[in-house]
């Protein structure tokens, strides 16, 4: 070959593999090294190999020409055999990728990627990539190829959970730590009521919820704890769509819960002793009525199987101190108000809802965990809303419903765990989380990344 005197090491160490890759193309005329195809209306082209992106669920098509194995094989000296290649392609933003991996007895695995520029779509995607030449070439370890090349396949580029250190299980995430700054937060599918986590998950309740709280992360002016975007290459494949990169922070001990309706525990507190959580209310409230304003109401965290305890705000002051207290609770206001005000655009009630706080290296108050999700927060439809009675929400009110029904055959103050939810229960329920996340955000839900359960 001309022009690239010397080995694949010697290139390798001195940054020139992609002057190899180019010297040979220019030395096989009209054989470029790689070409790769992508057909945004899911066409096949002759001698191409579709597969799934697991980071967008994109489809990609990689176009080899004939002579591909071949010439990359006599470039590094390897056999030819296709059953020694493993191929595969991304697509991020409209650009594409492909890659490749090959081993031979005597030689180190390589890798090679190529990333050409987004182009309109109506052009022909092999013809206009054809001799554009691959332009970046790498080690990538002994295992890693010999994994990469088991045959024709996706490239599991991405880390295995299993790689993670498991930290924490709560009622619907798990906690892992990625290094001394990051954790991946995963949520799962469960379900819980009456502080029971029911045996029978919510398909694609886990991707729910955390495309929910991307979306109001991106809507709110306030520092939160992602660390990385919703396809940040740590995230797992097999999690994708259900976990998120996030910064590590000191968590406030305190669950800041916003209430702009009366319902629920509120409400209970209320008929007491006219308070929620020492706030004076009006007289002659009653089930969702309208707060003339916003309250902020605490709680402390409760353990998995108790019930979060509501506390008056002197139990916070007491606890972090008149500054920090009073920090929380204009944060939580402010973002709750915020919140409302966009559902009610889409014709939804935000009647409360609920955040954790945590503080960074700084001491900079940061939004933590899930937030406006349907577990955080209750959410009515506005065109139905009636003070005075109990209005249907976008939560797993429906499971509760069901479970405190006679079809259950189940009492909550038994002390026994809830049956199986049956499936008419679980699709219901799954509707109504798609569905608060669709008309709050506006975006559909099959678009959003992942593998649907």
């Amino acid at each position: 070959m001309s022009g690239v005197p010397g080995s694949p090491e010697q290139w390798f160490a001195e940054g020139r593999a992609g002057q190899a890759l180019d010297a040979f193309a220019e030395d096989h005329r009209g054989l470029a090294p790689i070409t790769v195809a992508v057909d945004a209306n899911g066409a096949v082209f002759k001698d191409t190999l579709c597969v799934d992106s697991p980071a967008t669920g994109d489809k990609v098509m990689t176009y080899l020409a004939e002579d591909v194995p071949a010439g990359v094989a006599k470039l590094f000296d390897v056999d030819p055999d296709p059953a020694r290649w493993a191929i595969a392609g991304l697509s991020r933003g409209g650009s594409c990728a492909l890659q490749m991996s090959l081993t031979h007895p005597g030689t180190y695995p390589t890798f090679l990627s190529m990333s050409p520029q987004k182009r309109p779509v109506d052009e022909n995607p092999a013809e206009r990539l054809r001799g554009v030449p691959a332009v970046a070439v790498r080690p990538i370890g002994v295992d890693r190829g010999r994994l990469l090349a088991r045959g024709l396949c996706s490239i599991p580029m991405r880390p295995e959970l299993s790689a993670y250190s498991h930290l924490t299980a709560g009622k619907v995430r798990e906690i892992y730590e990625i290094d001394d700054d990051t954790l991946l937060m995963v949520v799962s599918d469960r379900i819980s009521a009456y502080d029971h986590i029911l045996d029978t998950p919510i398909p694609d309740k886990g991707r729910v919820l955390t495309a929910m709280s991307v979306f109001f992360f991106d809507e709110l002016d306030f520092p939160n704890h992602l660390a990385g975007p919703a396809d940040d290459e740590r995230i797992p494949a097999e999690s994708l769509g259900r976990a998120l990169v996030c910064k590590k922070l000191e968590m406030l001990p305190f669950e800041c819960v916003a209430r702009g309706y009366l319902t629920g525990s509120g409400l209970a507190e209320y008929r007491e002793s006219g308070t929620v959580c020492g706030i004076e209310l009006p007289e002659g409230l009653v089930e969702g009525s309208k707060l003339p304003e916003p309250i902020f109401t605490p709680a402390t965290k409760a353990e998995i199987g108790d019930h979060d305890e509501n506390v008056p705000f002197s139990r916070v002051v007491a606890s972090l101190g008149e500054h920090r207290a009073n920090e929380l609770r204009d944060a939580t206001l402010s973002i709750y108000s915020r919140a409302a005000e966009l559902a009610l655009e889409r014709g939804i009630i935000l009647a409360d809802t609920k955040f954790e706080f945590g503080l960074d290296a700084d001491g900079g108050l940061v939004l933590a965990d899930e937030v406006l999700t349907p577990d955080s927060s209750r959410y009515w439809p506005a065109d139905s809303y009636v003070e005075g009675q109990v209005n249907p929400s976008f939560d797993k009110q429906y499971v509760r419903n069901w479970l405190t029904s006679p079809k259950s055959g189940w009492d909550k103050n038994a002390g026994t765990p809830p049956p199986p939810l049956p499936g008419g229960v679980v699709e219901a329920t799954r509707e109504r989380y798609i569905e608060a996340y669709e008309r709050i955000s506006g975006r559909r839900f099959s678009d959003w990344i992942g593998d649907p359960a």
